[in-house]
């Protein structure tokens, strides 16, 4: 057992601050990580603040990790010290269900072990994340990073990349179809990079006009505005695809309407009771309305090397751990271009 320094939250209501953490000692089929970067993502506010109801403190977020191997256990061939990894928003399953045989291992049937604040045989009795200096994880949830890929932008690739690219991989996202990114933030635009980079046409959903010379700068070929009556009754019945980011609960039934037979629209942003849905264009129209949860461990090193051949990244702004509590509330304001990470090479 060795410790490491971390930021974490004491309670619902107290800043992060500095906190000392044990990580457990490496067995061996273990790595040993140094953290450089780490993602912030919306859900490590609504842990922090134990806006689920489920948080356990001291309580250390971060899903969106980046960094360098500094030990190996004794069984690991694959990779060497020194070596760029990754690791994302889960670190443990049960590897037997049908799920996990299927390398769907976010679909554990057993339920995934969390990066942070999942029960674990770990020092603490629960997993810390990456708002730290160090991790020891399994070495089946190791990804590596790609050459060429920069790493802080590709921090965020490990939850807001894997969660958009999934579903649009599931879906068979390619050239000659169209695909609407619904709502442009931290999920939207990395939607918008990777569809447009699967040869789609790629339209931005938003309710802002302040948004569509980014939308453009991003790849999308259009944008529509949602609020636009007239423009939203143009596109009905054009898309193939909706992928709809939206992290707050809506109607979903006003964007129904704009799939063509046989379309889907599929929820990454939402998560929980919503409007009453129309089932009426679904019937009429075979459309559908789905869910996806990030990416089995497999897709998500699949998303990084087409990440790499593609040369994407997460937009992001890079600060430094003492800035995490002002970042949280300029994301609560949805300060921010669009996603930040957190430098780890500062902390002491």
């Amino acid at each position: 057992m060795s410790s490491t320094s971390s930021f974490a939250a004491q309670s619902a209501t107290s800043p992060l601050a500095p906190h000392q953490i044990d990580r457990r000692d490496v067995g061996p089929q273990d790595v040993q990580i140094a953290i450089e970067y780490c993602g912030v993502c919306h859900t490590d506010i609504h842990q922090a603040r134990n806006d689920w109801g489920a948080s356990n403190y001291p309580l250390v977020p971060g899903h969106e990790i980046i960094g360098k191997v500094t030990a190996l256990g004794s069984a690991i061939e694959h990779l060497k010290v020194g070596q760029r990894v990754a690791v994302g928003c889960f670190v443990g399953s049960c590897r037997t269900c049908s799920s996990c045989e299927a390398d769907l291992e976010q679909y554990c049937l057993n339920n995934f072990t969390a990066t942070y604040n999942s029960p674990s045989k770990d020092p603490g009795g629960f997993t810390y994340g990456g708002y730290s200096k160090s991790i020891v994880v399994d070495k089946h949830f190791v990804l590596t990073v790609p050459d060429g890929l920069d790493p802080a932008g590709a921090a965020p690739l490990l939850c807001a990349g894997i969660t958009t690219y999934s579903p649009l991989r599931h879906w068979d996202v390619k050239p000659g179809m169209t695909v609407g990114i619904i709502g442009l933030g931290g999920l939207g635009h990395m939607g918008v990079k990777l569809s447009h980079a699967m040869g789609a046409k790629t339209v931005m959903i938003t309710t802002s006009k302040n948004k569509a010379a980014d939308a453009m700068k991003l790849g999308a070929d259009e944008v529509l505005i949602s609020t636009d009556p007239i423009a939203m009754q143009s596109m009905t019945n054009q898309f193939d695809f909706l992928l709809n980011t939206i992290p707050v609960p809506h109607d979903f039934n006003q964007y129904i309407p704009l799939l063509k037979v046989d379309g889907t629209m599929c929820i990454v942003g939402s998560v929980g009771p919503t409007a009453e849905l129309n089932t009426g264009p679904l019937i009429f129209g075979r459309k559908s309305v789905a869910g996806s949860l990030v990416g089995g461990i497999k897709e998500t090193q699949e998303m990084l090397e087409f990440c790499a051949k593609h040369q994407i990244v997460s937009e992001i702004e890079l600060i430094k751990i003492e800035e995490i509590n002002h970042a949280y509330e300029r994301m609560l304001k949805s300060d921010v271009k669009y996603r930040f990470v957190i430098d780890m090479n500062s902390l002491i």
